[in-house]
């Protein structure tokens, strides 16, 4: 496994902790203002995980397409990811 794939993966099992830590929080009737908080750390975590995988994707998928002349198919990918982050 190459080292971004690990890293990616690292992180993901961190995030995972936090939606376990959520879970007990709410179990636990933690104020409502701690919770949110830790929700937005999970969505900043998923963020990030995006960037690293877009990033990711760009250097290899996307350039191997376009050397490979399939150009079309290159730039349809990156739009829908533009779209997708853009929600």
């Amino acid at each position: 496994m190459n080292k971004e794939k690990q890293k990616v993966l690292r992180r993901l099992q961190i995030v995972e902790g936090q939606i376990r830590g959520l879970q007990e929080m709410l179990k636990k009737d933690v104020y409502c203002i701690d919770i949110i908080t830790q929700t937005s750390a999970v969505k900043q975590a998923l963020s990030g995980i995006e960037d690293a995988l877009m990033e990711s994707h760009l250097k290899t998928c996307v350039m191997d397409q376009i050397q490979k002349g399939k150009e079309v198919k290159a730039q349809a990918e990156i739009l829908k990811v533009y779209k997708l982050k853009r929600k």
